[in-house]
């Protein structure tokens, strides 16, 4: 009986490619088992050639890693939403429409036309309920969203081989040593462009632990000149002192 049952795993490990059926085992059981317990060892072998059949059918460990790697680096990557278009950023918020309240009339009222956009990704919430008309509504509600998002979603920045994107250099005074001539006019912060260098202004902050001199030194200014351009702004101020005061530094005034 031990003899057989050596025999057994011998066969199994002879054939690792394919299932160990009893077809191969067969001959063996003929030759060297007893007939008291042949039986038994029927059961082994079909149970050896389930266990094997059920591991090959099974995806591999290499295929099965590299769509988990896959998966992480898609959400774990840097995602540019004030790049993607009005309606691509539209796809991603849940959109709720209500009644206003507050003056405006009976008309203003009467219909469901103030907007609410909550952009899934982030969490963000933005609303407009100033006009009567639900379509300028959803427009006011998504530039807003623009601006919150700049304002709250940072991204990592690789200090070590930084360079200014451009959305930065267009709202930097002119008289940045890292701001070429091919940029163009200041952009100020009345101008729709001007979200995306807020946001990328606050990246480098949050990269540089809020230190204004650090930043500066990198964007080519005096201290002073990226003060007053961050209080240029009351929301980019107002992100730019939590943010520093969340490294334990004085707001700026």
């Amino acid at each position: 009986m031990a003899r057989a049952l050596l025999l057994l795993r011998v066969a199994v490990a002879r054939y690792p490619p394919l299932p160990a059926s009893p077809a191969l085992l067969q001959p063996l059981l003929r030759r060297h088992a007893p007939s008291q317990y042949r039986s038994q060892l029927r059961f082994l072998s079909s149970l050896s050639s389930s266990s094997v059949s059920t591991s090959s059918d099974a995806p591999s460990d290499g295929g099965g890693g590299r769509d988990g790697e896959e998966d992480g680096a898609k959400s774990g990557g840097r995602v540019d939403y004030l790049g993607m278009s009005d309606e691509e950023l539209m796809e991603q918020c849940d959109m709720g429409t209500f009644k206003a309240s507050g003056p405006g009339g009976q008309h203003r009222n009467k219909r469901e036309s103030a907007v609410r956009l909550k952009h899934l990704p982030t969490g963000i919430i933005a609303q407009a309920v100033e006009d009567r008309s639900q379509h300028k509504n959803r427009a006011s509600a998504l530039s807003r969203l623009r601006t919150l998002i700049a304002l709250k979603v940072r991204r990592p920045i690789n200090l070590e081989d930084y360079t200014p994107p451009v959305e930065l250099l267009q709202i930097l005074p002119l008289k940045s040593s890292v701001r070429g001539k091919d940029v163009g006019p200041q952009i100020g912060p009345n101008n729709s462009k001007f979200s995306p260098g807020m946001q990328a202004l606050l990246d480098l902050l949050f990269a540089v632990e809020g230190s204004v001199s650090d930043a500066a030194k990198i964007l080519g200014l005096s201290t002073g000149a990226l003060s007053r351009l961050i209080l240029s702004d009351d929301s980019l101020r107002t992100a730019a002192n939590e943010l520093r005061a969340s490294k334990g530094l004085k707001p700026l005034r």
